[in-house]
């Protein structure tokens, strides 16, 4: 099972460090999970994977080496939520419990996701000050003042919880969402000026906007990247820059290059268009290593990437399979729009693509067009979860409008 898994992973593009063993000869599974493990803690692979019998000793093992976090899965599900909730490095498969195309789903699943969300990096790295022992670290306070006693709250909580689960979710439908109101609206907005004759002025303007109004990033052109980063420095809004914008059409290495000079230069997301002219001729694979290229420079300099589609060019199965392409490219966000072509966000696209990226929870991203509170919530009720717009700051005050001046 290990010998396939790696040449599989290398068909999908993967750089593969095969540690062993190379027989069938009986050997001590202490030995090559120690050997994995040290591999991702030193940084010379970015994930590991281990095959044993049952996955659960060589969990054991890789959890003893210092910046490791082993998790034994068996389905999907579990290397999702391993990735997502726990930040795993290593996975750990047993060969006794799971078949070849399931070590490949689980192993695809694993890769594919990441820890993004703030509160579960804050558990991630009590984990890691818990490795450490540093004393005066939140989790070592924890544990000192720690109470075991559950609360009613607590356990109403968790009934909840487990209620949703079992049920499959339990959560209301988005098209039932009342309005949003303007702070949480801001927090939603990429503030937008992509236009090719932007000003520094006027880039000044779209920061002290942002500021205002606390909007969850700029985006800009990457020439202003570094300029809107030293005006936002210290807040809470980041800087976005889009890459092989607007047409898509550089090749693959231009736009990562594009992409890591801006996240030198303080860029926290990317928002990359992809080479439409490759999804029209059908060649995904193609389309998949031009969003993987730039997806590997955003792992490495710890940004989020955001994949323009284009939809207006795109027939609905082509949307689809752009969508596919992205999450197997590890992207974060699939978008609609440059907002420079003949159309911009649908409806109809926006849900079509959350539909399609839900599996892996990719956000979609709804921009081009969307330049009223009206056509905002449209989006988010079908499910966006960022939008673009050079309009926003008119958009707040619709908002605050719509919401009774609150």
């Amino acid at each position: 099972m290990k010998s396939q898994l790696a040449a599989w992973l290398k068909e999908q593009g993967h750089n593969v460090t095969d540690v062993g063993t190379h027989s069938k000869d009986a050997v001590d599974y202490p030995v090559f999970a120690a050997a994995v493990a040290r591999a991702v803690a030193a940084g010379r692979c970015d994930l590991g994977i281990m095959v044993d019998g049952a996955g659960i000793g060589s969990a054991m093992t890789a959890n003893k080496i210092p910046g490791v976090r082993a998790a034994a899965c068996y389905n999907e599900a579990l290397a999702k939520n391993s990735r997502q909730h726990n930040g795993a490095n290593v996975l750990t498969l047993g060969s006794g419990q799971i078949n070849l195309e399931q070590a490949k789903a689980i192993a695809a699943m694993f890769i594919a996701t990441d820890c993004t969300e703030e509160r579960h990096l804050r558990r991630v790295q009590m984990i890691k000050d818990l490795e450490s022992g540093r004393a005066g670290t939140p989790i070592m306070a924890a544990i000192k003042e720690m109470k075991l006693d559950l609360s009613a709250q607590d356990i109403a909580r968790i009934a909840e919880r487990v209620r949703q689960i079992v049920g499959g979710g339990g959560t209301a439908s988005t098209t039932d969402m009342p309005n949003l109101a303007p702070a949480q609206l801001a927090r939603l907005i990429d503030h937008t000026l992509l236009k090719p004759e932007a000003t520094q002025a006027e880039i000044k303007q779209l920061c002290e906007g942002a500021l205002k109004h606390n909007f969850y990033s700029c985006c800009v052109n990457s020439v202003w990247v570094r300029y809107v980063a030293q005006i936002l420095r210290g807040s809470s809004v980041k800087v976005c820059a889009v890459v092989g914008f607007p047409l898509g059409a550089a090749p693959p290495e231009i736009k990562a290059l594009e992409a890591r000079r801006a996240i030198r230069e303080g860029a926290k997301e990317i928002d990359m268009v992809m080479n439409v002219g490759l999804a029209k001729a059908g060649d995904w694979d193609a389309v998949t290593r031009d969003i993987r290229a730039v997806s590997e420079a955003c792992k490495d300099g710890g940004a989020l990437l955001k994949v323009i589609l284009e939809t207006c060019l795109l027939t609905k199965d082509e949307i689809v399979k752009a969508c596919e392409a992205s999450m197997k490219a590890r992207a974060d966000y699939v978008k609609t729009s440059t907002g420079f072509n003949k159309g911009g966000a649908t409806a109809e696209d926006i849900a079509l693509m959350a539909r399609t990226v839900a599996p892996k929870r990719l956000g979609v991203k709804a921009s081009g067009g969307v330049r009223s509170y009206a056509d905002a919530m449209l989006m988010i009720r079908n499910g966006a979860t960022r939008v673009g717009s050079s309009n926003s700051v008119k958009m707040m005050e619709e908002a605050a409008a719509a919401c009774g001046g609150k």
